[in-house]
């Protein structure tokens, strides 16, 4: 099962609610949708649970992060610094490493459009004070801290940031955030930032010369580059510019579904050419095909399996990008903020209001690599995408 501790603590218990903090009803509840199964056979789990067991599970991107029952709450709740993570949904998750960026493209503690230096920084402090209360994750620094998490029984934390946005025009500002802990950070959301072009931009000016200033102070401070939310051009920049491998945390391949926010083959081929590493997408109403266009496991694995034919297994891992509560009902609320219906143009499909069998953290991981059992994947190729692939890129970069 890979279980990991788990003592009983919530968010902010050190806190008093109404006091402290303004408390909001929130999505709790691990099992808000059914729970799916695969209907495996009794070998099939055996061998799920010893691949859980024995071997690294690696998250490209995952959240703790709960949502807010009332959709009119979400604004406000996003506002304050005290947002909740869901301890006892990563403890039953079997992962063993998260890309965690703490939400910090939806935070908006300093501003009204996110994505600022202040936010960042608050976001990190508040977040890092309550993960020290607590038992069942932990912030890691470097591979060895890595390492660690199977053999403690907790799921290790590698602090990330959706975008560079909040550097402004400040390369030491990359230092900085390695010193707070960031170990991988996106280039740019859907909208262009002082580095370059995001997927939602009409027109991809590419990698500004300030982007590559940071694409260099990031391979040496051994800092992870994500290309993940970039324009076409702007990520093929990225990929010649870094001297290190590039990765695509949380997305998916535009030949399958052909909108902003999924990867035309060209750039997906380079990021493997390079060494790096391509995470399949679960975010409701991304990674949709046109022969599953009801958002499910059943598409997003699609994905997987065209990536696997394109780039190779040792190119291919998972980046679900799930978390606690209502997914799509965060998405209409920062559209206008971030632009994420532009994201999702160019294809007509009736919205998922979530993705079958990838709910949240606490199952999307353990089906995922379940689906890959019943297919009858090799266990060597399970493995890799498993965490295997993420675990060696982890090791060449970070220092």
């Amino acid at each position: 099962m890979n279980a990991k501790k788990y003592n009983g603590y919530r968010s902010f218990s050190y806190l008093e609610p109404g006091k402290d903090f303004r408390e909001y009803e929130l999505s709790y509840e691990i099992d808000r949708v059914s729970r799916f199964t695969l209907d495996m056979t009794v070998e099939e789990e055996n061998v799920l649970q010893e691949i859980l067991e024995k071997e690294y599970i690696v998250s490209l991107r995952d959240h703790g992060f709960i949502t807010p029952k009332n959709y009119k709450d979400i604004i406000p709740y996003c506002s304050q610094l005290h947002t909740h993570f869901h301890y006892e949904g990563i403890a039953q998750s079997g992962i063993d490493v998260i890309f965690e960026n703490f939400m910090d493209g939806i935070s908006l503690i300093t501003s009204k459009n996110g994505l600022k230096w202040d936010d960042v920084i608050y976001l990190l402090g508040s977040r890092y004070a309550d993960i020290q209360k607590q038992e069942t994750v932990y912030i890691a620094s470097d591979f060895r801290d890595i390492r660690q998490a199977k053999e403690n029984r907790q799921t290790a934390l590698l602090p990330s940031l959706e975008a560079a946005s909040a550097l402004e025009n400040e390369v030491d500002r990359v230092d900085i955030l390695y010193g707070f802990g960031i170990r991988c950070m996106g280039i740019t959301y859907n909208q262009a930032n002082t580095l370059g072009s995001g997927l939602g931009e009409t027109i991809d000016g590419g990698l500004t010369q300030f982007g590559r200033k940071v694409i260099e102070r990031m391979n040496r401070l051994g800092m992870m580059i994500d290309i993940s939310h970039c324009g076409d051009r702007t990520s093929m920049d990225v990929i010649e510019a870094s001297t290190q491998p590039v990765l695509i945390t949380h997305a998916g391949a535009r030949a399958l579904w052909n909108t902003p926010r999924m990867k035309p083959d060209e750039v997906l081929k380079a990021c493997a050419e390079k060494g790096g590493l391509i995470g399949v997408c679960a975010a409701p109403n991304t990674t949709l095909t046109r022969n599953h266009s009801n958002h499910s496991i059943e598409s997003v694995m699609e994905h997987f399996e065209y990536l696997v034919e394109l780039v190779g297994i040792d190119h291919v891992g998972f980046g679900p990008d799930t978390f606690f509560g209502d997914h799509t009902a965060i998405q209409h609320a920062f559209d206008e903020l971030l632009g994420i219906a532009d994201s999702h143009s160019g294809e007509e499909f009736q919205e998922a209001s979530y993705v079958k069998g990838l709910e949240n953290p606490a199952e999307a991981m353990k089906n995922m690599i379940a689906w890959m059992v019943k297919q009858g994947y090799d266990r060597t190729e399970i493995i890799k995408a498993a965490g295997g692939n993420a675990m060696r890129v982890m090791e060449e970069i970070l220092q």
